[in-house]
């Protein structure tokens, strides 16, 4: 068994954070001390690990909540599933290394880079790959449908998609001075809801969490920094803002 403050270093969370954890009812402790004392057993280790891992990939705790339910919750499944998407990031990273690596040598006159190999890891199927992963989130069948759905594209269809789900960003950052709730904002809001369509059909509650993971997950926001640093929090804040207005008020 170990303590509030054990548990903490080795977790790296704060007791103030498990102790929220405990009130949310996300992670309770195994038992309690008649000194009021939380005591954390086996058990209380296996769920924080699991909800550590799903905090790495950006999932709100409301979400992961609801994954953790007993009679839900498949541990094994679970660790299967974050050792997939943990070898496809490590891929994904491998091969911007590698790009970065040639760059480097590129811009010191080493070697010679062709204009496709300048930007080796950010192609349609790394991008189509990043939306397949926010999905799997959600739910594996959503997984599936929308990697049949991208495949059924062709590559001209695809490079149309892709430059439309840019127009849409480079929109919302033309949109950053005028603020989140502008009409301009939540227009972009609107055409990146139907732009989802291409990929799937998110309901409000997992367009919030995407949102929410896009300002959130490293693999993700690092996409959105490279267009703006301030582009994931401002599509976070307008969406949230979308959301809370009436459907008949929605731009």
């Amino acid at each position: 068994m170990l303590t509030v403050k054990q548990l903490a270093r080795y977790s790296g969370l704060t007791p103030r954070t498990l102790r929220f954890y405990d009130q949310i009812g996300l992670l309770k402790p195994s038992r309690v001390g008649e000194n009021g004392y939380r005591y954390y057993g086996e058990d209380a280790l296996l769920r924080l690990q699991q909800i550590l891992l799903y905090r790495e990939m950006g999932m709100p705790l409301s979400r992961i909540k609801t994954l953790l339910q007993p009679g839900v919750f498949d541990p094994l499944t679970a660790l299967e599933d974050h050792r997939k998407m943990l070898e496809n990031r490590v891929r994904h990273y491998q091969r911007l290394i590698q790009t970065v690596d040639a760059t480097i040598l590129h811009l010191k006159g080493q070697r010679i880079m062709s204009e496709s190999e300048l930007f080796h890891g950010f192609s349609d199927e790394e991008q189509a790959a990043l939306e397949e992963e926010a999905a799997r989130l959600y739910d594996p069948e959503t997984v599936k449908q929308s990697s049949l759905k991208w495949k059924s594209y062709s590559a001209v269809e695809r490079e149309r998609i892709l430059e439309e789900g840019s127009a849409v960003y480079r929109d919302f950052i033309a949109a950053i001075p005028l603020g989140p709730d502008s009409a301009e904002a939540q227009a972009c809001v609107q055409r990146w809801r139907d732009h989802m369509a291409y990929f799937w059909i998110p309901s409000e509650d997992q367009l919030l969490m995407l949102a929410e993971m896009y300002s959130q997950e490293p693999r993700f926001k690092a996409n959105f920094d490279r267009m703006n640093p301030r582009l994931a929090e401002f599509v976070f804040n307008a969406v949230r803002i979308y959301l809370n207005r009436p459907v008949g008020a929605r731009t």
